[in-house]
């Protein structure tokens, strides 16, 4: 565990970088959230200090509401999120930051999402609840889409 309590994942995804990043936000719901769950981007404004209230839902019937502020938004480079707070800058219980970038990476793109946690009982928590294949299904399902294919 690095000292900024990160998990992160990599994909090199065979698109150039604007093509990924029309599909990381144009796309949003189709790639977030791994299969048989989907996400609901209710609100999210794509701009730092913007609005993102999403929510997953699962094959069950379950819901998790997932509501932060957009932190960084940098077209075709990055975005980052947190939960540490909601709509007009109220503080929330902070979970993490999330931070989803790309780079030029040859004739294709270098995609990574990585989860920066305040504690290392929160990084142990993300790691435990399937950190690793979780976030790595919805890498591939970015690709997947990126790269012309159908989910």
């Amino acid at each position: 565990m690095s000292n900024i309590r990160e998990l992160s994942v990599e994909r090199r995804i065979a698109a150039p970088v604007e093509d990924v990043w029309r599909t990381m936000v144009d796309r949003f719901e189709e790639w977030f959230c791994p299969r048989p769950w989907r996400a609901e981007a209710r609100e999210i404004e794509w701009r730092p200090g913007g609005r993102s209230l999403v929510v997953m839902h699962g094959p069950d019937g379950e819901e998790i509401l997932n509501e932060g502020v957009v932190l960084d938004y940098e077209p075709n480079r990055r975005f980052v999120f947190t939960d540490a707070f909601t709509a007009g800058w109220q503080p929330s219980g902070p979970f993490m930051v999330g931070l989803f970038e790309i780079a030029q990476d040859g004739d294709g793109t270098r995609f990574t999402a990585a989860a920066r946690h305040w504690t290392d009982e929160a990084w142990e928590r993300h790691r435990s609840m399937g950190f690793e294949a979780g976030w790595g299904a919805m890498a591939d399902q970015l690709q997947t889409l990126a790269e012309g294919g159908a989910l």
